[in-house]
C-alpha cells in the first residue's frame, strides 16, 4: 500500500517514485545543472536517437515505437532551435527535460525510451560528443591562425631583427624565423587535439548506471551509429571517467600558454621602447585621461585568459582526486570549466586569427634593433675558429672585444680593422663580411637555421602539411 502522506509534488519527478516528499526549493535549484547543460541539447537528442534506433534493432522495443520516439525528439530538436523549449530548473538537467517533453509530447511511449540506459552513461555520451565537434572546431581555428603565421613569414623572410634570450640581445634573427616559431608551437597544440580526440571518441553509453543491463543491447550498433571508434571496454570506468575532460583541459592549458607568450612578445613589440610592430585600432583602446595612449588590449587580454583556463585544469584534476568508483554527483561539476574552456580558447583563437593578418611590422625599427646589444659576437667567435683559434679562446678574445665597444660606444661593426686587430691578429678585412646582419643571419644555412634560404623550405613545408588537412 501506498502512504497517503507521499506529496503529490515528487510525481513531477521521473525519480519520485521512492520518495515520500518534495525536494527542497533551495536544494532542487542548488542542484540542478539545466543553466548550463541545456547547450548539450542537440547531442543528448543525437544519443536518444540512436539509443531508440539500437532498442528497435535488438528487438526491445518495435520499429513503431522507434519511429514515434524518433519523429517525437525531432520536434523537441526544433522546439528547442526556434527558442519554444520551456527549460524547468525542477526536472534538474538536460536530460530530465527532454525525456520529459517527449512523454508529455508522444505519450507512454517516450517512457520506453530510457530503457537500458541511465543518466550515467547519457551525460558521459553527451559530453564526448560535444567535445568532439568541439575539438574539430579547435583544430580549424589553429589552422587558421597557423596559415596566418605562415602568410607572415613568407612576407619578412629577409626582415631582420634581434633574436633575444633573457630578454636581452642575442643574435640577429628573420622575423620570419620567429613567426615559424609560434606556428611550431601551435602544430604541438594542434596534434596534441588530435591525440586527445582519440581518446575522447569511445562511446560510454550502454554501461547504463555503473554496471551495465540486462537487456540484450548492441553497444557496438550504437557506436556506429554516433561514429565512435569503439563502447568503452568496462562500465564502472566508462561512466566515471572524466579523463578525456581533464586531458583536453590541459592541451588547452597548453594552447593557451603559448597564446599568452605570444601575447607578450606583442604588447613589448607595440610599446615605444620596442616599436616593431603596430597593432590595428580595432584590436586597441584608449585611456580615459590620457590622450596618447594606444593600449594592446587583445593580447593582454588573452594573457590574462591563460589563467582562467588553467585554473579549469586545475579545478578538474580537484574534483576527480578523491572520488570513488562510480559515478557521484560531484561530476556534474564538470561542465562549467569545460565549457568555459571552450569558450575561451574558441574566442581567444579566433581573435588571433583575426588580428595577426593585419599587424604593421616596422623593419627599419628592428633592423636598428638587432645593431645593438652587439648581436654578432658570436659570428666573430666563429669567425675566430675558423681561422684555428679554440671555441673557447675565441669567446675570451671576443668577450674583451665587446668590453672595448661597451666602453667605446661602438658595435663591433663599426670598429675599425686595426681595433679589431688588438685582440687577435688572425683578424683581416674579411670579417666585416661576418659582422653584418645578413651575413650574421645568412651563416645559419642549416635544417632549423635562420638563413633565409632555410626560412624559405621551412615555409614550403609548412603550407604543404597545412594543406593536406
Amino acid at each position: 500500500m501506498v502512504s497517503d502522506m507521499t506529496d503529490k509534488n515528487t510525481s513531477s519527478k521521473l525519480w519520485g517514485g521512492r520518495f515520500t516528499e518534495s525536494t527542497d526549493a533551495f536544494v532542487e535549484a542548488f542542484t540542478a545543472s539545466i543553466d548550463f547543460d541545456q547547450r548539450l541539447y542537440r547531442y543528448d537528442i543525437a544519443g536518444s536517437i540512436a539509443h531508440a534506433s539500437m532498442l528497435a534493432h535488438a528487438g526491445i522495443i518495435t520499429t513503431d515505437e522507434c519511429s514515434t520516439i524518433v519523429a517525437g525528439l525531432g520536434d523537441i530538436l526544433a522546439e528547442i532551435e526556434r527558442g519554444d523549449f520551456t527549460w524547468s530548473v525542477e526536472l534538474e538537467d538536460i536530460h530530465m527535460n527532454i525525456e520529459a517533453r517527449l512523454i508529455e509530447s508522444i505519450g507512454e511511449t517516450g517512457k520506453k525510451l530510457h530503457t537500458g540506459r541511465s543518466r550515467n552513461d547519457q551525460v558521459a555520451t553527451d559530453l564526448r560528443l560535444y567535445l568532439r565537434d568541439e575539438i574539430d572546431g579547435l583544430c580549424m581555428a589553429l589552422t587558421r591562425l597557423q596559415t596566418a603565421l605562415v602568410d607572415i613569414a613568407a612576407r619578412e623572410i629577409d626582415t631582420i631583427m634581434p633574436g633575444f634570450t633573457h630578454l636581452q640581445v642575442a643574435m640577429p634573427v628573420s622575423f620570419g624565423h620567429h613567426m615559424l616559431a609560434w606556428e611550431a608551437m601551435l602544430e604541438r597544440d594542434h596534434q596534441r587535439l588530435l591525440d586527445c580526440r582519440k581518446r575522447v571518441n569511445v562511446m560510454p553509453l550502454g554501461a547504463a548506471a555503473l554496471a551495465g543491463t540486462s537487456f540484450p543491447i548492441d553497444r557496438a550498433y550504437t557506436a556506429r551509429l554516433l561514429d565512435f571508434d569503439s563502447p568503452a571496454g568496462n562500465s564502472l570506468d566508462a561512466v566515471s571517467d572524466r579523463d578525456f575532460v581533464i586531458e583536453f583541459c590541459a592541451a588547452a592549458a597548453l594552447i593557451m600558454m603559448h597564446l599568452s607568450r605570444f601575447s607578450e612578445e606583442l604588447v613589448l613589440w607595440s610599446s615605444a621602447q620596442f616599436d616593431f610592430i603596430e597593432l590595428p585600432d580595432r584590436f586597441c583602446t584608449g585611456s580615459s585621461i590620457m590622450p596618447q595612449k594606444k593600449n594592446p588590449d587583445v593580447p593582454e587580454l588573452v594573457r590574462g585568459k591563460s589563467g582562467r583556463v588553467t585554473g579549469h585544469l586545475v579545478s578538474l584534476l580537484m574534483l576527480m582526486k578523491s572520488q570513488p568508483l562510480a559515478y557521484n554527483k560531484d561530476n556534474q561539476e564538470d561542465k562549467e570549466p569545460l565549457f568555459d574552456t571552450v569558450d575561451t580558447l574558441h574566442g581567444s583563437l579566433r581573435v588571433f586569427g583575426d588580428m595577426m593578418p593585419t599587424v604593421t611590422v616596422k623593419r627599419a625599427t628592428m633592423a636598428t634593433a638587432a645593431t645593438q646589444g652587439f648581436s654578432t659576437a658570436t659570428d666573430l667567435a666563429d669567425y675566430l675558429v675558423r681561422k684555428g683559434i679554440a671555441f673557447r679562446d675565441a669567446h675570451e678574445i671576443v668577450g674583451r672585444a665587446v668590453r672595448h665597444g661597451v666602453e667605446t660606444g661602438k658595435d663591433l661593426a663599426a670598429m675599425t680593422l686595426e681595433e679589431l686587430q688588438d685582440f687577435s691578429e688572425l683578424i683581416s678585412d674579411d670579417v666585416f663580411t661576418v659582422l653584418t646582419l645578413e651575413g650574421s643571419m645568412a651563416a645559419r644555412n642549416h635544417l632549423g637555421g635562420t638563413a633565409p634560404a632555410q626560412v624559405n623550405d621551412a615555409i614550403t613545408a609548412a603550407r604543404e602539411r597545412l594543406g593536406k588537412r
